[in-house]
């Protein structure tokens, strides 16, 4: 049996207007217990179980996972996506996860 040295990866593209403002929110939100680096409409935010990379471009916010297994990248789909539908208050995002 071959070892499998690739992290599992997820992905979602999500049609929104207020992408950066999103990243803003949640930049600020996990900023005080993970590890968080913001530019200009992008942010990079690490979990103990993965990565949190997030764009937000031309009424489209792209949010990729990567985590160390599949378990984990389950939950950090789970805490990623609720963290999101909370930053967005009343818009009512659409958040289908690619892997």
């Amino acid at each position: 049996m071959g070892v499998d040295t690739a992290m599992p990866i997820s992905r979602a593209e999500i049609a929104t207007d207020s992408g950066a403002k999103l990243i803003d929110r949640l930049c600020k939100h996990w900023a005080h217990k993970l590890d968080v680096e913001k530019s200009e409409g992008q942010a990079r935010v690490t979990f103990e179980a993965g990565t949190c990379l997030m764009y937000a471009k031309d009424g489209k916010l792209t949010v990729a996972l990567e985590a160390l297994d599949d378990e984990s990248l389950d939950r950090l789909e789970e805490v990623v996506d609720s963290h999101l539908v909370r930053m967005a208050g009343k818009e009512d995002l659409d958040i289908v996860w690619e892997n």
